[in-house]
């Protein structure tokens, strides 16, 4: 976590670059933890697709309070030294084509049984969120400073579909150069799965990528700005501006 960054900016790179996270939900009065995909919407309430024959889709069913735990330490040397958010909220299922496109998007493996009659989608509410970035990087954080804007988030998702389009139709070449000279990724054909008020999701078969935007933007334009701002820095334009 840079010393500039907020806490609840932290919080959401974290859990926006996360593809999967431990949910926890209640068995019997007991903690029970699980494996579980996640995609994000634009407005940070974390998308479940699973399915009525797992337990914690059981538990969820007779208790909706949850938290799903989002870990970026992934090959540190000290895993301790990483960011990890711990996020509790209310889940309920959700009836909505754009959020499972969304998730599918962000898991293209999930077709196979989106339509499944057993598997409907659910949406976490966060209410707050418990933030370890690092040892004595300890912060609690609600719901209200945590998610972006509604506003902001609203008109992302509905420009989401014609930027996606755009993006991956008429500029892969950028895409490829976001993952690759600015993420360090191998590859092409990289493809650009979601975008929100922080930034975009990549994909390139099985690998995901995070492109953080420098600031938030709440609107399309703001989106195509950054967007033209980190082709510049990806090709070494920005430098020499």
């Amino acid at each position: 976590m840079a010393e500039t960054e907020s806490p609840a900016r932290t919080a959401r790179r974290v859990m926006r670059g996360a593809d999967r996270a431990a949910l926890a939900t209640t068995l019997a009065g007991w903690p029970y933890a699980s494996l579980v995909l996640v995609a994000l919407d634009a407005d940070l309430s974390p998308l479940l697709l699973i399915s009525e024959l797992a337990e914690h889709t059981k538990n969820l069913r007779r208790e909706t309070r949850a938290s799903l735990l989002f870990d970026a330490t992934f090959g540190l040397a000290d895993p301790l030294t990483g960011a990890r958010v711990t996020v509790q909220g209310q889940a309920a299922p959700v009836r909505d084509d754009r959020l499972l496109q969304r998730f599918v998007a962000r898991h293209p493996s999930a077709a196979a049984y989106a339509g499944f009659g057993d598997f409907h989608l659910w949406r976490l509410v966060p209410e707050r969120a418990h933030l370890v970035a690092g040892f004595g990087r300890i912060h609690w954080i609600e719901a209200a400073a945590l998610v972006p804007p509604a506003v902001a988030a609203a008109a992302l998702a509905a420009a989401e579909p014609g930027i996606l389009a755009h993006m991956n139709g008429d500029h892969q070449v950028a895409v490829d150069l976001y993952a690759q000279r600015l993420l360090g990724r191998e590859g092409a054909g990289w493809r650009v799965t979601g975008v929100d008020p922080d930034g975009a999701d990549l994909r390139l078969d099985a690998a995901v990528a995070r492109l953080e935007f420098a600031a938030p933007a709440d609107n399309a334009e703001a989106v195509r700005r950054e967007f033209v701002r980190l082709a510049r820095k990806a090709r070494g334009e920005e430098a020499r501006r």
